[in-house]
């Protein structure tokens, strides 16, 4: 702004002006005649122009003076030196009034502050406040994701040994190094209501992890419980952070590395492959336990299906044997004879179907065939697997009699049956 004052009064400061450090008594015409690089121009005739470009600016006039009519008078000067010290008196106020605008980036909050106290925030975009020192502003990115490391720093080889171990509950020392990310909810209590934040975020999250740490057993912290570990410092962290009204919001913790210190982590490697043998012996006996059990149920369902199907036949034939000796004893009760020929004929069908041998009454000629079916059929059986033979079986007539014992059974059972045939036609006479 200076400047283009300076150039719209005709002033050039430029070290090609001929008048650049000419003395005041030489001839002004003959220093405007002078060639560029001759020398530099005379100052305080600069400042004499100066003066005499911002009384015709400012509608001053040149009283006249010595040096040639081109000096002003005492009283010019004085009057140029107070429009001069006004004008920049106006420039240094612009520039100071300018010094209070401001741009809040995107995803930024600006803090104003009267005095050093909180007077007001503003949102993104163009801001304007009173310069220095009345009010001062202070950007915050409530946006960014910021991360605080714990038993490490960039890189999970670079350990922290006084924040990674840490004691259990079985008084067992484990190496825990996590990450917390965390935002800003409340720029104003970021700023105003504790010294070195991020430090203080850090310490908060290393005294969680101990206590939790403290509550729980060594296996549990290295295994089944990394997540619920992890939980359990992201609400406790939290709780933390709001009770120092520290404004930030706690959105993850990440464990990057649980593991046992590096003086005992063999005894360790072997404890856990112990567990996976165990595991494995385990897992296959519940897989063999799995495929057995099954098949015994089915085979001891089979088996009670097939005692109940047996019992429900022996039931049911002892019921129908019930029910037809009944029904006999009603038909013997109404007709005796015809009851008892019945009952002869049926035991002696089932005597002769059980029978081996078949014996044949012929009242002509021979009283007795003896006919070997047994043997026929054993015969039979064996041509019909052989294939050779075919046509009629030829039935032998046996060249000796019957035994003594088979003629008398069967002269007893002829007596009986004509007995019994002679009582039942006088009961019907009857």
């Amino acid at each position: 702004m200076l400047v283009s004052l300076l150039k719209r009064c005709g002033i050039k400061l430029s070290l090609n002006d001929p008048r650049w450090g000419h003395k005041p008594q030489g001839d002004h015409k003959a220093q405007e005649g002078r060639r560029p690089g001759e020398g530099p121009p005379d100052l305080d005739q600069l400042w004499r122009d100066f003066n005499a470009r911002l009384n015709r600016l400012f509608g001053g006039r040149n009283n006249g003076g010595g040096d040639g009519g081109n000096g002003p008078s005492g009283r010019g000067d004085m009057r140029g030196a107070s429009v001069t010290a006004g004008v920049v008196a106006v420039i240094v106020g612009l520039i100071w009034l300018a010094s209070g605008a401001f741009i809040v980036q995107e995803g930024q909050v600006g803090v104003v502050t009267t005095f050093g106290k909180l007077s007001h925030k503003t949102g993104a975009g163009f801001n304007w406040r009173w310069p220095y020192p009345i009010q001062a502003h202070e950007t915050v990115n409530v946006s960014q994701i910021r991360t605080a490391e714990i038993g490490y720093r960039a890189n999970v080889r670079n350990k922290q040994p006084q924040e990674a171990l840490m004691l259990t509950d079985d008084e067992n020392i484990i190496d825990i190094q996590f990450a917390v990310q965390y935002t800003l909810k409340d720029p104003v209590q970021w700023l105003f209501n504790n010294r070195e934040n991020d430090e203080t975020v850090r310490q908060v999250a290393e005294t969680a992890i101990r206590e939790v740490v403290g509550r729980s057993k060594m296996d549990f912290v290295l295994y089944e419980g990394r997540e619920k570990v992890a939980v359990d410092v992201h609400q406790m962290m939290q709780k933390i952070v709001d009770r120092y009204a520290l404004g930030a919001l706690i959105t993850n913790v990440t464990m990057q590395a649980v593991q046992p210190p590096e003086q005992v982590q063999e005894a360790f490697d072997d404890a856990v492959k112990a567990g996976q043998d165990r595991a494995r012996a385990r897992n296959e006996g519940e897989a063999y336990a799995n495929q057995v059990i099954p098949q015994a149920r089915g085979q001891a369902f089979r088996l009670m299906q097939d005692a109940e199907a047996y019992r429900s036949m022996v039931v049911e034939n002892a019921t129908g044997n019930a029910s037809r000796f009944d029904q006999v004893v009603a038909a013997y009760g109404k007709a005796p004879a015809v009851t008892r020929d019945r009952m002869y004929i049926d035991t002696m069908q089932q005597i002769f179907s059980n029978t081996s041998k078949v014996m044949v009454d012929s009242r002509a000629g021979n009283p007795m065939i003896y006919l070997p079916l047994d043997k026929l059929l054993q015969q039979n059986a064996g041509n019909d697997n052989v294939g050779n033979r075919s046509g009629p079986v030829q039935v032998p007539t046996p060249q000796s009699a019957p035994p003594q014992d088979v003629m008398q059974a069967m002269d007893s059972v002829r007596q009986r049956d004509s007995r019994s045939r002679d009582s039942s036609r006088d009961r019907e006479s009857r």
